[in-house]
Parts: C-alpha cells; structure tokens; sequence
C-alpha cells in the first residue's frame, strides 16, 4: 500500500510517496519553501504541485503545524492566522483533486517513529517531541496517541516554550549547543515531571546533531534517544494517516491489528 505524505512547515513543505509496508520513501523527497506569507490558499498551491510532481492519484497525508480536529484546524501558531478555523482538509482536496487527510504534524512524526523508528516496540509512555521553527509534542500511551498536545506552547519563565527551547530560537539567539542544551534540559525535565515518559524521542531536523546536545543534558530519568528517521518521519506518518487501515501506530493486515 502506498500513500503520498506532505509535511507542511512553518518555512518548508516537503513531500514523498511512502510504501506503507516499509515505511520507506519510493522516491527522492521534493521539498519546496513556505510562502510568505503563508496563507491557506498559497500553501494549498504548493501542496498541489508537489503531488503533480510525482504524477500521483492516490491518496495524500499533509501534516498541519497547529491543532486539527475532524480536517479542520483549530490553531496556527507558525503559519498564517487564516488557518485558524478553516476546513483545511476540504481545501487541499480541492487544489489536488485528491482524497486528503491532515494530521497535526508533530503526531503525523511520533506515528512514524512508533512503527519504524525509535519507538518501534515500546510499550508506556512514549513522548516525541520535534524542535524546529517550533515545538511539536506527540504522546503515547502503550501504543495509542493521545492527539494535539502541544506541548510547545506549555509556559516556561512567562512565555512559550518554544519560543527559548525550538531551533528557530537557537539559530535566532546565537546560542552555542551548550546553552541550547540548558533550555532543552530545562524542557524536558518540565514534561518529565508532568507526563514521567519511559522513553523521550527527539525528532526534527537538529535530531541528525544530537551528538552536539544529548551528551549535555542532566538528570533526566526517562531514556532521550534521537528520532530513527529524521525529517522523513512527518511525510511517513501523513501517509500512514492517509489510509484507514493505520490506527494510531498500529497497522491492520488483514483481520488482525499488529504493533510493528
């Protein structure tokens, strides 16, 4: 089974067919900016010649960075704030011409990780988070996710906690890894205290030099491992939503559901 993923970004939208089996890309991913700005009708342009590119007309998972209930989105905290409200799955269907679903971005990554990453196999309390122009959260417990978390947007020193602990913030305050390592260890030990995960996955693109911050980090209790599958995890898991025989991580074969 395959299934085209979209994974749409606060400053890029990249986009591949994935083998559902597998969980591997069946081509080369194409990635293209944000637009700026970054309204529902400009992104929706984007997304559809991504899926043109690769001459698609099967089904298609985008990803939404912000809270989305039933194909509509309920908040938009790094893109523009047109989106808050809309019905985001009836638009891209529209400019594709294809069947869409929508996932919240940083679940369309935990579900990806869960079945064919760092979490494969992992039962309790699993926390993905993903560092990049924000924070994204995906919770599971023995397999099932817990959706829209955003667990970014929880309130350190008076402020969002992306806004110091993201890669965005790193880039855009200069810190060193050092001091980037602080806030996220200060991050982490905040979510450990209120969810106590066994195991903290950190997804993103910063999880390919996690060699430059996980070593710094202090006195957390639950096991940090970097993301299996880096910057593919959002395009695996838009797809894995795209088709219904996927529940949460777990994947139906036939009449019987198995946890990969």
């Amino acid at each position: 089974m395959h299934a085209i993923g979209v994974d749409i970004g606060g400053s890029g939208i990249k986009a591949a067919p994935v083998d559902l089996a597998s969980g591997k890309l069946l081509a080369e991913r194409q990635k293209l900016s944000t637009p700026q700005p970054s309204t529902p009708k400009a992104v929706a342009s984007v997304v559809a010649e991504l899926t043109r590119s690769f001459n698609w007309s099967g089904p298609v998972g985008a990803t939404f960075p912000g809270v989305v209930v039933d194909g509509t989105t309920r908040t938009a905290a790094n893109v523009d704030h047109a989106w808050i409200g809309l019905d985001v799955r009836a638009l891209l269907a529209e400019a594709t011409r294809l069947d869409v679903s929508v996932v919240n971005d940083a679940d369309a990554a935990g579900m990806a990780e869960m079945a064919f990453g760092a979490g494969e196999g992992v039962t309790g309390t699993v926390l993905m988070l993903t560092f990049g122009t924000g924070v994204g959260s995906a919770l599971f417990t023995d397999g099932t996710l817990v959706p829209n978390t955003e667990f970014g947007h929880i309130q350190i020193h008076g402020t969002d906690a992306e806004k110091r602990a993201s890669e965005h913030a790193r880039e855009r305050h200069g810190l060193s890894w050092h001091k980037w390592a602080n806030r996220m260890d200060e991050y982490l030990k905040h979510m450990e205290a209120l969810l106590s995960p066994q195991l903290i996955i950190i997804g993103g693109g910063v999880s390919r030099k996690s060699d430059k911050f996980l070593p710094r980090l202090n006195g957390i209790r639950a096991r940090v491992v970097p993301a299996a599958m880096h910057n593919d995890a959002g395009i695996v898991g838009a797809a894995m939503h795209a088709c219904p025989q996927w529940t949460g991580y777990k994947r139906t074969r036939g009449s019987e559901t198995s946890v990969p």
